[in-house]
């Protein structure tokens, strides 16, 4: 089991930045690729973003691109996501996830963390 719990949500202007931060407990953090995926009520849980075991290797949602930074600091078992140039239409509770594929899928992620809400205002 891995356990994961999402930190640093908020209400933020258009405009702003918040980081997100994933901290995992459990079985070896650095064994599993990680996700953000984010969730808008009436909608699908939404690819944001993912990161290889090693961070070598990075992918992104189109809907993101140029805007948000993911990372991973294996010594300290957590993951990142930097957010710039928030829109309303980023509001959305974003969850991490950990799984053995790197994909934009949601399936494949094995563990999954409770959310974090971020709301961004027009």
């Amino acid at each position: 089991q891995v356990q994961l719990v999402e930190s640093g949500g908020g209400l933020v202007q258009a405009g702003g930045s918040l980081r997100l931060s994933c901290a995992a407990s459990g079985r070896i953090f650095s064994n599993f690729h990680m996700g953000w995926f984010r969730q808008a009520p009436g909608k699908e849980r939404e690819f944001c973003a993912a990161i290889s075991w090693s961070g070598g290797g990075t992918v992104y949602a189109d809907s993101v691109k140029g805007r948000f930074t993911i990372s991973r600091d294996n010594a300290k078992n957590t993951v990142y996501l930097q957010m710039n140039s928030l829109k309303p239409e980023d509001t959305a509770v974003y969850y991490c996830a950990a799984g053995h594929r790197m994909t934009g899928d949601v399936s494949p992620y094995d563990f999954w963390g409770q959310g974090t809400q971020v709301t961004v205002s027009s």
